[in-house]
């Protein structure tokens, strides 16, 4: 692909004239990248207006012609809380640490579906995007990026609802609240880590696509939401927080419901994590950026 920008508004005023010649064209070629490449962080960040333009119209999509609009934050979560509540908390009696099983359920509920949905999105987002990426050019990486992002939008609308059990439950959050912002940042950062990762791979293998649903679903049944960490032997704890979801879901309900102690552990294994995983599939991502666009 070959942009042509001229040199100067003189410039710009000759090239609408017919007589403006070649040389007076400041040319600029794109290729494709080959071999593990820079990511071009800085090009995404000159790009940042798309990003922000991107997340608006997956937000407006996601709620257009809808009823209850962005209701539907709340929809899934309340749902599955009270399904949670009377399975596993009245006929499993699974232990919640002390906190009534329908906040203790929610508070792990709402950074979960957080998680799973950006995943999920971002592994779809390629594919989603294709006629973009076959007629223009821009960082690729900026796809990715928007569909975590414009997932918080939801999130801080379910988080309100966190709050306001913890207001009817008369419960009143630690001091660590205050690091909710880092846990966030967390599961952010191994969302679009793994979503770079099948969205790279979806674009030449559907199959992808196909097992994402199987796969997160599992997933959460290894991921301490309808259960505490307490379950789990304690001689395994730090092989279980290689799931990224484990820190930042314990450290959740130890900010807000004080259940246990803040889980530094779990949360500094769960964090390595994360950043490899969000490292390894931009790099990742951009080496297979070449063949998006006459595979997508």
């Amino acid at each position: 692909m070959i942009r042509f920008w001229p040199r100067s508004n003189s410039d710009a005023r000759q090239i609408g004239d017919s007589t403006a010649s070649a040389s007076e064209i400041l040319r600029t070629s794109i290729r494709p990248a080959s071999g593990w490449v820079p990511l071009g962080l800085k090009e995404v960040w000159e790009y940042r207006e798309l990003v922000v333009f991107l997340m608006w119209r997956n937000i407006k999509a996601r709620y257009a012609q809808s009823i209850i609009g962005v209701g539907w934050a709340l929809v899934q979560p309340v749902a599955t809380m009270i399904v949670f509540t009377v399975i596993f908390g009245r006929f499993f009696d699974l232990p919640s640490d002390g906190v009534p099983y329908p906040i203790f359920s929610l508070t792990a509920l709402v950074p979960w579906i957080y998680f799973s949905r950006a995943l999920t999105g971002t592994a779809s987002s390629l594919t989603g995007a294709s006629g973009m990426i076959s007629k223009v050019y821009f960082p690729r990486l900026v796809i990715p990026l928007s569909t975590v992002l414009d997932r918080l939008v939801d999130f801080v609308i379910a988080l309100v609802l966190v709050f306001a059990m913890m207001a009817y439950f008369r419960i009143a959050p630690t001091i660590w609240a205050l690091t909710l912002p880092a846990m966030l940042a967390i599961m952010a950062l191994a969302a679009m880590g793994g979503g770079m990762w099948l969205t790279s791979l979806s674009v030449q293998y559907r199959d992808v696509n196909y097992a994402m649903g199987f796969a997160i679903q599992l997933l959460m049944y290894t991921t301490p939401v309808i259960y505490p960490v307490s379950m789990v032997p304690e001689r395994f704890h730090l092989i279980y927080a290689l799931n990224p979801m484990v820190g930042v879901i314990e450290g959740f309900r130890a900010a807000l419901l004080s259940t246990t102690p803040m889980p530094w552990d779990l949360i500094g294994m769960s964090s390595i994590t994360a950043v490899l995983l969000a490292i390894s599939g931009a790099y990742f991502f951009r080496r297979k950026e070449q063949l998006f666009a006459d595979v997508v």
